[in-house]
């Protein structure tokens, strides 16, 4: 298949063989259609990912048509594995889980994660297994509401490692909203307590993806922010107009054009605090997180942002911009490269155009996106749904642990490494 690199009619060939393959393996006889796949990858089609996603961060328009269909069932191919891994070094051999630190500076600065788990299982294990390393630690914020055959799942496989737990209170987390706050502040209360030592804590939800190595992200934090916290936004302005039928509010990395959804506030602010608007996600000092939790400002600011909307918005950025509060940055504005996200107002400004579909204000990402993602200086892109289209992520993931195997200064295990060879392959070149 390496003539996927080359010319559009090679890959339309690649193509219409894909198809037929697929359409031939797609059609079970009437006991098979009763019963649950063993093997759930021959339904993808037959081509090295490597090769493709290749050709899809070079943007080829011919990979993008292949891409429409050949969409490799890899949340069915995981969540197999996870079913019959058996033991715990099974399973974490099976998903290829990272077992060592890649390198003694990394292995000497731990970061902690907070994760508030995507809905599908597959979506989760490709998301920790990206992120994950031995010396960091990793906090699981399971919705309160989730199936619990779903909790039942995270938790079998979260038990199998010591730096890696389920919130001890859990909340019923939508999108926005003061339960997504708390649940972080849960979170943080259950990290700073832990055995684990930490230098920086990031929250991520499960339409996340790294785009940076665990090494990068380091570099990132130590070459600008050394001890100082990254949550970008700006001043509130006074009288802004209430947005409450938007999904979520708009904002641009310039500051110049953004919209709060609070057009009042019900009270005014504790400690006649300046309120701040700004991104929902962060990277905090653990001397922050322990400021949160304990100093009287960020506690009656906690209770103030109940009656507010979106205060996930307000909060962090607005006590980060505190002089006195460990490693704050009171003149940040928008500076801090967290997310790369497509706003919809953005469009022919900021980037290119969804490649995916809008969903409210932002992007849902398709595999046209990933050349500009690729391109982002962000440590994460934001947002996926490996449920309706898995080949971004799948794309990503691949292209994120050569990335990080390449920068080891250890040798690889056999399994950290990603099969090259699907399924249908085997079956084709018997």
């Amino acid at each position: 298949m390496s003539q996927l690199r080359a010319t559009k009619p090679g890959l339309l060939v690649c193509a219409a063989i894909c198809v037929s393959v697929f359409l031939y393996v797609r059609v079970p006889n009437r006991e098979e259609s009763e019963e649950e796949p063993t093997h759930p990858a021959v339904v993808g089609c037959g081509f090295y990912p490597d090769e493709l996603c290749s050709a899809l961060f070079e943007g080829k328009e011919a990979a993008l048509q292949i891409a429409k269909f050949c969409k490799t069932p890899h949340g069915l191919e995981i969540l197999a594995r996870f079913r019959t891994a058996g033991n715990c070094s099974r399973i974490s051999q099976a998903l290829h889980f990272m077992s060592r630190p890649l390198s003694a500076e990394e292995g000497n600065f731990s970061l902690a994660y907070i994760i508030t788990v995507p809905k599908e299982l597959a979506t989760f294990v490709q998301l920790l297994r990206a992120i994950y390393v031995p010396q960091n630690v990793y906090c699981i914020h399971v919705d309160e509401k989730a199936p619990k055959k779903y909790q039942t799942a995270v938790q079998t496989l979260v038990s199998c490692f010591e730096n890696v737990f389920i919130s001890s209170k859990r909340e019923k987390v939508a999108n926005t909203g003061f339960t997504r706050l708390q649940a972080d502040i849960n979170c943080m209360k259950d990290l700073v307590r832990s055995k684990f030592q930490w230098n920086y804590v990031i929250n991520l939800c499960g339409q996340d993806f790294p785009i940076k190595t665990n090494k990068e992200i380091i570099h990132y934090i130590r070459s600008k922010w050394n001890d100082k916290n990254i949550t970008p936004g700006v001043i509130q302005p006074p009288n802004t107009k209430s947005q409450m039928s938007q999904s979520r509010p708009e904002s641009t990395p310039e500051g110049s054009i953004y919209v709060s959804p609070n057009k009042i506030f019900k009270d005014k602010p504790p400690h006649n605090l300046t309120i701040y608007f700004g991104s929902a996600h962060y990277v905090l000092t653990r001397k922050f997180v322990q400021f949160v939790l304990t100093d009287i400002r960020a506690k009656d600011m906690l209770q103030w942002s109940k009656d507010i909307h979106s205060p996930e918005r307000h909060y962090w950025v607005t006590l980060n911009r505190l002089k006195d509060a460990p490693g704050a940055t009171p003149n940040a504005g928008w500076e801090g490269d967290i997310r790369a996200i497509k706003w919809r107002n953005e469009e022919g400004k900021v980037h290119d155009g969804c490649k995916g579909r809008y969903v409210g204000d932002s992007c849902v990402y398709g595999p046209g996106d990933l050349p500009w993602i690729i391109r982002s200086s962000s440590l994460f892109a934001s947002k996926f749904d490996s449920s309706t289209d898995p080949t971004a992520v799948t794309c990503l993931e691949r292209r994120h642990r050569r990335q990080a195997l390449r920068q080891a200064e250890v040798p690889a295990d056999p399994h950290w490494r990603f099969q090259q060879r699907s399924h249908l392959n085997a079956k084709l070149n018997r």
